[in-house]
């Protein structure tokens, strides 16, 4: 009761600043929300190919990488902490601009009214799901009515939906209750990374030249989903010591947990020359180009990994209670492109047996990438471009 009656107080207060700041003349002004930067740098680039005097400016939820920082020549403003002058200055801009484009759940939207020249994309920060979100995560019974009204009022602001297939698709119209018709069929911009040989092959080769102690190793990613109330305990449900002990001469463990996890751990100090700790590795998808096999369990990763074509394995060492209390995609076993584990002996028998479907990965890829093409964010700024967006 105390947490929705503190957010209704920010929320109403959130509205009076931005109606104020609404009065104020429109601008050809792109403005970004982001919790994560794989997309949205992505669609930058383009946006700055088309019209590169175009005004754009990115408002962080979350903390972005100095590549990041270096590359955007744009105003990087923090977004909700603790400065009354970035938050105005966001309420500005986003009260300001001709398109909004975000990449996740945003509360403010439940409360303001953007101009009706205003379009407002969501780009979304996965190119699948496994686990359900929005109105079917089964959590969703545990909130109570006004925040459940405020969760329909936020997705009925999304004029477009950025999807990479019509599976996708589906899922948001689902999960947000809104018409199919609000899908933007262009692919997923971070997905335009897998098709960029030449960028592929300066990264796997800077990435080496940082890290050369794991030139000659076959790498394992490890990167599990985020679950609730894991924000200070970061255990891993591996055998690592075991792990290490069978695999250490071939091997090497990297682990990527959630950017919500916020506890540093000691992995790398107990088991030293075996694992190397990548959570706070911004750039996700450069570790899935390094990366030689992946596990995880119910995270988005799978379907952008599954454009390398290269090997998975699923660890849902807490499945039956977490598709309880969060809820999963109906046969998540059958629909996963690789083998399904539940201990590390298993993993590792899969590991050292090496036996892989490639066309079970192949056929997952071209059923969830339908629409990423590698030309995705291309196809974006030219849908933002019909809006008669000028520089």
């Amino acid at each position: 009761m105390l947490r929705e009656l503190v957010i209704a107080c920010y929320l109403v207060v959130f509205k009076v600043v931005f109606t104020l700041f609404k009065m104020t003349p429109q601008q050809n002004k792109v403005s970004f929300v982001i919790s994560f930067e794989e997309n949205a740098i992505n669609l930058y680039r383009q946006l700055r190919k088309h019209q590169p005097s175009l005004e754009i400016v990115i408002l962080c939820k979350t903390m972005v990488s100095e590549e990041f920082k270096q590359e955007v020549n744009a105003k990087l403003i923090p977004f909700e902490n603790n400065s009354i002058r970035d938050w105005m200055a966001s309420l500005f801009h986003l009260a300001t601009s001709r398109v909004v484009i975000i990449d996740n759940y945003y509360g403010f939207l439940s409360v303001i009214n953007f101009k009706k020249c205003v379009e407002c994309i969501q780009i979304w920060h996965a190119a699948g799901a496994l686990k359900t979100f929005g109105l079917q995560d089964h959590s969703i019974i545990n909130r109570t009515q006004a925040a459940k009204r405020r969760f329909q009022q936020v997705y009925d602001h999304f004029d477009k939906i950025v999807v990479g297939s019509e599976e996708m698709g589906k899922i948001f119209s689902e999960s947000f209750n809104v018409p199919m018709q609000r899908m933007l069929r262009t692919g997923i911009p971070r997905t335009d990374f897998f098709y960029e040989q030449d960028t592929k092959r300066d990264i796997t080769a800077s990435f080496f030249q940082k890290h050369p102690m794991l030139a000659g190793k076959k790498l394992i990613l490890y990167a599990p989903t985020y679950r609730d109330g894991q924000l200070n305990n970061n255990e891993i449900h591996l055998d690592i010591k075991k792990m290490q002990k069978e695999l250490q001469d071939e091997y090497v463990l990297l682990i990527k947990l959630h950017p919500a996890v916020k506890t540093i751990n000691h992995y790398e100090e107990q088991y030293p020359n075996f694992v190397i700790d990548f959570s706070r590795y911004k750039r996700v998808n450069e570790l899935l180009l390094v990366a030689d096999y992946l596990i995880t369990d119910y995270s988005s990763l799978p379907f952008e990994y599954a454009l390398l074509t290269k090997p998975m394995i699923f660890f849902p060492y807490d499945l039956e209670n977490y598709q309880k209390e969060r809820g999963l995609v109906q046969n998540y076993e059958t629909i996963v492109p690789g083998p399904v584990v539940q201990d590390t002996d298993q993993l590792l028998k899969v590991i050292e047996a090496n036996q892989f479907d490639f066309l079970s990965i192949k056929e997952f890829s071209d059923r969830w990438n339908q629409y990423s093409n590698g030309n995705s964010a291309d196809s974006l700024v030219h849908y933002i471009q019909t809006l008669k967006i000028t520089d």
